[in-house]
Parts: C-alpha cells; sequence; structure tokens
C-alpha cells in the first residue's frame, strides 16, 4: 500500500471550492455576458436591415406626407429578433420616421418636400429617409440582473425616389389617367 503524505489531507476540497469560486465568479458571468452582446448585435443588425428595408420600400411606392403606406409596410415586416414586440406598433418604444426631400439645385442641400397633392407622375420627392429613434435594447438579462438597457443610436437610410409607384394609373381603381398619373398599387 503506498503511503499518503500528511499534508496533503485537506487538498481535494480546496481545488474544488477554487474551481466553484472561479465558475461562480468568472465563467458563468462572461458566458452570459457573451450571450448578452451577442443578443446585442442580433437586434442591431435586424434594426439596420429594417431601415434599409423601409426606405427601398417607400422609393418604390407612392409617396404620401405622413408616410402612412411606409409605416404600415414596416410594421407588418419586422424581422424577427428579440425585440420584435417594441417594431410591431406605433411608437410603444421606438420611433420610426418617414421624410421626404427635395434637391436644391443650387446648394445640392436637401429641403423638406412640399406639394399639392399626393403621388402624381409630376409632384414626386427627389429623396427619401428613414430612421429608427429612441430604441434602448432591454432583455431578460438587464431586468433579471437589474442593469441599465443600452440606448441605441438612431439609424437612419436615405435613398433617392425611384418610380415612387407613379405609373400613370388612378390607384384605386387602377384606371389610366393622362393628365395627372397615380399610384400603382401592385408595386414590389
Amino acid at each position: 500500500m503506498k503511503a499518503r503524505n500528511p499534508g496533503s489531507r485537506g487538498r481535494g476540497g480546496q481545488t474544488t471550492v477554487e474551481y466553484a469560486m472561479l465558475m461562480v465568479g468568472v465563467i458563468i458571468p462572461f458566458t452570459f455576458g457573451i450571450i448578452y452582446l451577442a443578443d446585442a448585435l442580433w437586434v442591431w443588425h435586424s434594426m439596420v436591415d429594417f431601415t434599409r428595408d423601409g426606405a427601398r420600400y417607400a422609393t418604390t411606392h407612392c409617396w404620401y406626407a405622413d408616410g402612412n403606406n411606409v409605416l404600415g409596410y414596416m410594421y407588418g415586416s419586422v424581422p424577427v429578433n428579440l425585440e420584435q414586440a417594441q417594431f410591431n406598433q406605433p411608437n410603444v418604444n421606438a420611433a420610426i420616421t418617414i421624410n421626404y426631400y427635395t434637391v436644391d439645385p443650387d446648394s445640392g442641400t436637401l429641403d423638406a418636400f412640399a406639394c399639392d397633392g399626393d403621388c402624381t407622375i409630376g409632384c414626386v420627392p427627389d429623396v427619401v429617409q428613414v430612421s429608427i429613434q429612441n430604441y434602448t435594447f432591454t432583455t431578460f438579462f438587464t431586468t433579471f440582473m437589474q442593469l441599465p438597457g443600452i440606448p441605441m443610436p438612431s439609424w437612419t437610410v436615405s435613398l433617392p425616389m425611384e418610380s415612387a409607384g407613379c405609373d400613370g394609373a388612378n390607384e384605386n381603381d387602377g384606371s389610366p389617367i393622362s393628365t395627372s398619373g397615380g399610384c400603382s398599387s401592385t408595386g414590389p
């Protein structure tokens, strides 16, 4: 039989305690921190893509001064992510804004667009800007660990108008209008 060293008797418990302290104090918080950061980056990427998609929709569909057609599209097509519920309803936490601009030919600056009617061939803005603002990333981790949410910067996309959905037909009944144009309700 092997003789035991009398000084090593209590060291097996010490190793277990050190491992437990390392696990609770470092490894588990680090793992949850990585998961939290991955969730935040996932939502960030989703919102960047969501804003771009809304701007693409706005450039190819009729413009309306209030932007309700673009807002309706955006509220109906929120990408899947942890914070999806915050973007399914109008301005619960995050505000979605749509602005139309015209380019000043002399200075090249953007000025607010104004026209007497909505979406006719002779009345199409030059640029659309879609923005998501006032969004704070909060999840189970921030609530459970009593951490403050992460305020995200606003996501803004500006694109030049393409067809704006104007095709010379009335949006309501599809009948052609020879002088003033109209909107296509079957746009992309």
